[in-house]
């Protein structure tokens, strides 16, 4: 007889994906598909000035398909920014959403989705399953490998004024199709490289340990470790490397996978709650904070830690929990210092002061709900504590 507990049931959700050297090309093809009318392009000056912005649209004009563009997204996109474009998609009548860039303008051309078909403002959409009309196609072309916007069902927001990032949870924002394409993180900076790529490693790692895990995320989050260890010093060394840069994408893409479907954890949401009171890059916010969550989450969870310690080269044959735990905080502490992320929170300017506040928030982040050990404010202030 079946079974009617559904509680081992999973869905994975994901984009269409293209992927592999030339895959942002069929931008227009698929622009096309979607029946566009207008495209809004949505970018930001670093990209623009990397030249990546003008390509796309240049494709999209060779096949006569109108666009507007909106590049004034910052690093970390913000609530008003999301609202300007919004005002943009619909002045232009646009029907179509193309995003072109890093993390940033892949969560603002979500949120400007959502509201241009929602209506209300973006804040209104905190949490999980809360945009109930459909929002207009997306077309991601990623150019960083590490935040997996372009194949995930998250979109973070910032609020400058209120200091906090918000995560919207929905199928409604995984966009329709992913071209990830290895050339286009060509043009990043060692550190940003360093920064997407440990990021892309939390993302495997949380959602491996992670409450929501299951055997469609198991594969991705596992093959993405490997993929990210065994390639990550090399790129940051030799950031001309395609065949390097096209493994670090894979690995990314893998991790997104995960952790769009199997959530995150207490880094993550410990990461939101610092990266929106200091407007710090979400790579570094992660970097800063992993092995102390490792430490904090590991008896919890210590036979899946035991795997991503074997998964990231270590040989646990004839070592008890505590050993393989030492062993592996210490792969990752080393990790980082050999892509050069050694701070500390301490010099990005956290004070001992600031912990309660960022525990409160924290602790609001959806992301908290699925992490292996429950925690209360003490146990994330405590962990804040050790990063500082």
């Amino acid at each position: 007889m079946m079974s009617s507990d559904i509680s081992n049931l999973r869905k994975f959700i994901s984009p269409e994906i293209i992927f592999g050297v030339g895959a942002r090309k069929s931008v227009a093809n698929y622009a096309r598909t979607f029946g566009a009318r207008k495209v809004l392009v949505v970018s930001d000056p670093g990209v623009v000035a990397a030249g990546w912005l003008d390509e796309i649209c240049n494709l999209l004009s060779e096949a006569d398909i109108e666009y507007a563009t909106f590049t004034d997204v910052s690093p970390n996109p913000r609530v008003n920014e999301v609202m300007s474009g919004a005002q943009v998609y619909q002045e232009a009548q646009c029907n179509v959403i193309v995003a072109i860039g890093g993390g940033s303008p892949m969560d603002c051309a979500k949120g400007i989705g959502i509201v241009s078909a929602n209506g209300k403002h973006i804040l209104d959409y905190e949490g999980i399953d809360t945009i109930h009309l459909p929002i207009p196609p997306l077309i991601f072309i990623p150019t960083t490998a590490g935040t997996s916007a372009d194949v995930s069902q998250f979109a973070i927001i910032s609020d400058p004024i209120e200091k906090i990032k918000i995560s919207i949870v929905s199928k409604a924002v995984v966009p329709d199709v992913s071209l990830i394409d290895p050339e286009t993180t060509i043009t990043m900076d060692p550190f940003l490289s360093a920064c997407t790529g440990i990021d892309a490693l939390v993302h495997a790692i949380e959602a491996f340990v992670s409450t929501g895990s299951g055997p469609l995320t198991d594969m991705h989050a596992l093959d993405a470790m490997r993929l990210i260890n065994e390639n990550i010093v090399t790129l940051v060394a030799n950031p001309f490397d395609i065949k390097t840069r096209e493994q670090i994408m894979l690995g990314s893409m893998k991790a997104g996978l995960a952790f769009s479907n199997a959530i995150l954890g207490a880094v993550h949401a410990m990461s939101h709650s610092l990266g929106g009171y200091l407007d710090l890059p979400h790579g570094l916010c992660n970097a800063m904070l992993l092995e102390h969550v490792i430490d904090f989450n590991y008896k919890e969870a210590h036979e899946r830690f035991k795997v991503v310690a074997e998964t990231l080269g270590i040989d646990t044959r004839g070592l008890n929990t505590q050993q393989v735990q030492a062993r592996l905080m210490n792969t990752v502490i080393t990790l980082k210092k050999n892509v050069g992320l050694t701070q500390k929170m301490a010099e990005t300017g956290v004070h001992i002061s600031d912990i309660p506040m960022l525990s409160d928030h924290a602790l609001l982040d959806p992301c908290i709900l699925t992490n292996p050990r429950k925690s209360n404010k003490r146990d994330v202030a405590a962990v804040y504590e050790e990063a500082l």
